[in-house]
């Protein structure tokens, strides 16, 4: 393999090309391992950025592409359908909240991200009322690299402030305080309603994602504040986003995440697991009013339609990957390994280097009290036999559901060695 090419020409996430930082050969992936060229096997504590939830090399998986492949790879879907899309779109109508009813399929978590602001912006402006042309985020929020994503991230954390000026100029909230297992109180609540109550005329819709916030700080929020998001919602007349991107299909102990509290978005964004880790393919639903609204407006359309769209093998995998997981009692693989993180990471709660330990469903977050520098750390790790990509302070693991009680004991292991030293 050729790395030298790859540190001279190739850009990685997030990366220098100047000082480029190591990366590391992978030449196959088989169940929770991911194989290094030099026959190292890593358990792959990341899950391809929280993707593959069935591990890798998934037979059902490949089958569904290959007798796919054999029909069709891909076909527009302007003026055209197929079955794949149509019992994928079935599932997805199926598994959301009862109001969800309409799809929209696209290529990925930020491209559903842009489709559910233009959903929210063109159902506004088909109402007569064009001047609600903002969103309403949350501090610590992440939701893409896309431009219209990027505007609604978190300007600190979100790693976007040097676009800044280029940016629409949305509005935030604070970060929501009550913990996974707190109330929410009034005054949790009253910076953003207050928020609501001074610009409703020119909000849209409030964007968030459900009580996990992701790439902005790894934060479990209480269910009750969702539930009065949902509220004030309904009472100023503006739009609710979910962008359930990470926590779809089950990563939080839920199916998706807005049944912790029990709440339905007028949007919600699909992305990331929903074809387990094999293709790219996300999906933004919305509800009657929504779609109504939108059509019955002067375009007529929804105005947006990529050429991958609805892309055939997306969806077919996308077909088996659902029916997989529920086949394979996934509340029961989840549910289990919340409860040995849980266990196996809490000595680290006394660890002098440690701020906060914390685990909600197969997300397990450590949170250190200085940044650490990824390159030893992962170097350690890998030392271990065990793939994690910390940031920041932050050092987590969201393993493939199908991980054995034995290898997810050897990832909080190798956390527990390693964390503990610093």
């Amino acid at each position: 393999m050729d790395l030298e090419f790859d540190k001279n020409h190739i850009w990685h996430p997030y990366s220098s090309l100047i000082n480029p930082p190591p990366v590391y050969p992978i030449a196959r992936a088989e169940g929770v391992r991911i194989y290094l060229e030099d026959g190292r096997g890593l358990i792959d504590g990341m899950s391809s950025w929280w993707s593959t939830l069935h591990g890798y090399k998934v037979p059902e998986l490949n089958a569904a592409m290959q007798a796919q492949m054999g029909k069709m790879s891909h076909v527009m879907f302007g003026g055209l359908t197929h079955e794949p899309a149509i019992e994928l779109c079935k599932k997805l109508v199926a598994l959301t909240p009862t109001p969800l009813q309409k799809v929209f399929l696209a290529d990925s978590g930020s491209v559903s991200v842009e489709v559910a602001i233009k959903m929210a912006l063109q159902y506004w402006q088909s109402q007569g009322k064009a001047g609600k042309n903002r969103l309403l985020a949350l501090r610590n929020g992440y939701h893409g690299d896309t431009f219209g994503a990027m505007a609604t991230c978190d300007p600190v954390t979100g790693m976007h402030h040097l676009f800044a000026s280029q940016l629409t100029q949305h509005l935030f909230a604070p970060a929501p305080r009550p913990k996974f297992d707190e109330p929410c109180s009034d005054e949790d609540i009253a910076e953003l309603q207050q928020i609501i109550e001074q610009n409703h005329q020119k909000l849209a819709a409030v964007i968030l994602e459900p009580i996990v916030q992701g790439a902005g700080g790894m934060r479990f929020y209480s269910p009750e504040y969702l539930r009065k998001v949902r509220e004030l919602c309904d009472r100023y007349d503006l739009l609710l986003i979910a962008d359930e991107i990470a926590t779809g299909f089950g990563r939080s102990g839920k199916m998706f995440a807005c049944e912790h509290a029990g709440i339905s978005p007028d949007i919600l964004t699909l992305g990331k697991a929903l074809t387990g880790g094999t293709m790219t393919l996300a999906a933004t639903l919305c509800t009657d009013r929504v779609a109504n609204g939108i059509c019955s407006g002067e375009a007529g359309v929804f105005m947006h339609g990529p050429t991958f769209m609805g892309n055939p093998m997306a969806c077919a995998v996308a077909n088996a990957s659902i029916e997989l997981l529920i086949a394979r009692d996934w509340h029961t693989q989840v549910g289990s390994i919340q409860s040995q993180m849980e266990r196996e990471l809490a000595p680290l709660k006394d660890a002098s280097g440690v701020a906060d330990v914390r685990v909600l469903g197969a997300i397990g977050v450590v949170e250190m009290k200085q940044p650490v520098d990824n390159r030893t750390l992962q170097e350690s790790l890998i030392e271990r036999g065990v793939w994690l990509r910390p940031f920041g302070k932050l050092v987590y693991a969201m393993p493939p559901y199908i991980i054995s009680n034995e290898d997810l004991s050897c990832l909080t292991g190798a956390m527990v060695e390693t964390l503990s030293a610093l």
